[in-house]
C-alpha cells in the first residue's frame, strides 16, 4: 500500500487550531499545507500550532508557506507556532532569522534576550571596518 506523500490533520478548541502534518513537504504537497492555513483564517481561527513530529522530509518551500501564513495570521491578530521540526526547519529557520516561528511570537515582533532562542548558534560579531590586507614581501622583516 502506497501512503500518501502528506497527510494534513486539524483539531480545533474554540479559536484555536492544532494542524498535524506527516510526511513530505515540497512543491507538489506544500498547497495542502498553504490550504490548510488559509482555511484557518477563513474558519476565524487565530492561534494555529502545527505538529511537525511525524515530518519526514521538508524543502523551503515549506518555510516559506509557514512565513506566509504567520504574516497573515499576525494581521489578523493572530499566531502561528511550530513545535518539534525536523532539524532541516530547524537549520532553514536559524539561517533566514525567522525563530518567531518557533517561539510563537507575531510575525516581525522578535524581542528575545540573547541566548533564549530555540537554535544554539554562536552569535556574530558584529561587522567593522575591515583592516587593508598586510603585505609580506619575500626576505622582508
Amino acid at each position: 500500500m502506497h501512503l500518501p506523500p502528506l497527510t494534513v490533520r486539524r483539531h480545533d478548541d474554540k479559536n484555536r487550531a492544532l494542524i498535524t502534518l506527516a510526511g513530505e513537504i515540497d512543491l507538489e504537497t506544500v498547497p495542502l499545507v498553504r490550504a490548510s492555513l488559509e482555511q484557518c483564517l477563513r474558519d476565524g481561527i487565530r492561534t494555529v500550532d502545527v505538529d511537525l513530529t511525524s515530518l519526514t522530509f521538508c524543502d523551503c518551500s515549506a518555510l516559506n508557506a509557514f512565513l506566509h501564513a504567520s504574516q497573515r495570521l499576525t494581521a489578523a491578530g493572530g499566531t502561528l507556532r511550530l513545535h518539534h521540526p525536523p532539524s532541516a526547519l530547524v537549520l532553514m529557520v536559524d539561517i533566514a532569522g525567522c525563530a518567531f516561528l518557533l517561539l510563537g511570537l507575531p510575525f516581525g515582533q522578535l524581542s528575545i534576550p540573547p541566548g533564549n532562542a530555540p537554535t544554539a548558534r554562536s552569535p556574530v560579531p558584529p561587522r567593522g571596518p575591515v583592516p587593508p590586507p598586510r603585505v609580506l614581501l619575500s626576505g622582508a622583516v
